[in-house]
């Protein structure tokens, strides 16, 4: 008699409908609806705009620079990302650029008094190709997570 074929459980796959996974960098919808003037730096709509404040957005023609406040009940920033889109002299989005933080939990933790609060500054460089093109400038938050 031969021995009996043993063969463990085959894996589970799970298919849900309409579930994609993700592809890329997460974007910004709102980044194709702005006109932003010349000149002008503007904050675009994003997912998370409930648990942040947006404060000193500006544009240089070189860089477009702001302030987030995290506002949420929570600690520590784990993972954010900012994202530009730099507008030419018409208001039409010509390319976009990033900004991403990763916290390292190997550093000292930081300690806060009184309620949460996480400040992040956001430089992002206007790109290459855009520079010289690239007359206003919109920053959104389409990546936060936080304790």
């Amino acid at each position: 008699a031969r021995p009996a074929s043993v063969q463990g459980p085959a894996a589970a796959r799970v298919s849900l409908p309409g579930n994609i996974p993700a592809t890329g960098e997460p974007g910004l919808p709102s980044l194709s609806t702005l006109r932003p003037r010349p000149g002008s730096a503007v904050q675009a709509a994003g997912p998370f705009d409930d648990r942040f404040t947006m404060t000193g957005l500006r544009f240089d023609g070189r860089s477009v620079t702001a302030s987030a406040t995290i506002i949420s009940d929570v600690s520590n920033v784990l993972e954010f990302g900012a994202l530009a889109g730099f507008y030419d002299a018409n208001g039409a989005l010509i390319g976009t650029g990033r900004f991403d933080y990763h916290n390292d939990e190997s550093a000292p933790a930081h300690q806060h008094a009184g309620p949460p609060t996480e400040l992040e500054k956001v430089r992002i460089i206007v790109p290459k190709e855009l520079q010289g093109r690239a007359k206003a400038a919109a920053v959104g938050v389409p990546v936060l997570v936080n304790e």
